[in-house]
């Protein structure tokens, strides 16, 4: 899996946020049981995911499609083009796979919603948005020739101030 910067791929990346959320072989079980939900085509299973985890992890496009079709190969899900696009919906085999490993995939879901308060959803999707259109505004200067290495050091020794900042806030204890 490729890790992002701001909430996309393996966990958060760059250390940030929340732990890997799978372990080797996993995705297939949260795959299947989604499927078993409704058929899907793979970028949904995408969004489904980082709709569980409130936008904080959506695997690649690199792990999702090869377990797809891991699991097609094995007899789990089939697919059909609709609208033009691969639909994959789960199959009887793949019914009993899920319950046989239901214990499995409740481990996963439980591991995967572990650590985030519901109640912080709104802040912490505010929050991402915050950083990610940081990124952006960074990426457009640097793409635009406005970043020397003068204003990139100054952007870091921001950038590590804000961090301690944060790291001083969030080892506060609770009120």
């Amino acid at each position: 899996m490729r890790g992002g910067f701001f909430g996309w791929g393996s966990g958060w990346g760059a250390g940030f946020g929340p732990r890997r959320r799978f372990g080797k072989g996993d995705l297939k079980y949260v795959i299947l049981d989604l499927l078993e939900e409704r058929p899907a085509h793979g970028y949904e299973v995408i969004r489904a995911l980082g709709e569980r985890s409130r936008g904080f992890y959506a695997p690649s496009p690199g792990s999702v499609y090869p377990t797809l079709q891991m699991l097609e190969d094995m007899g789990y899900v089939r697919s059909s083009r609709r609208d033009g696009k691969r639909v994959y919906e789960i199959t009887g085999e793949g019914r009993v796979f899920l319950r046989e490993h239901r214990e499995a995939v409740e481990d996963v879901w439980r591991r995967f919603g572990r650590g985030w308060d519901p109640g912080l959803e709104g802040e912490l999707h505010e929050m991402r948005h915050e950083l990610a259109h940081l990124w952006r505004l960074f990426g457009r200067k640097a793409r635009a020739g406005r970043v020397d290495q003068e204003k990139l050091r100054r952007v870091r020794e921001v950038v590590v101030e804000a961090v301690r900042r944060i790291e001083d806030i969030l080892e506060e204890d609770p009120a």
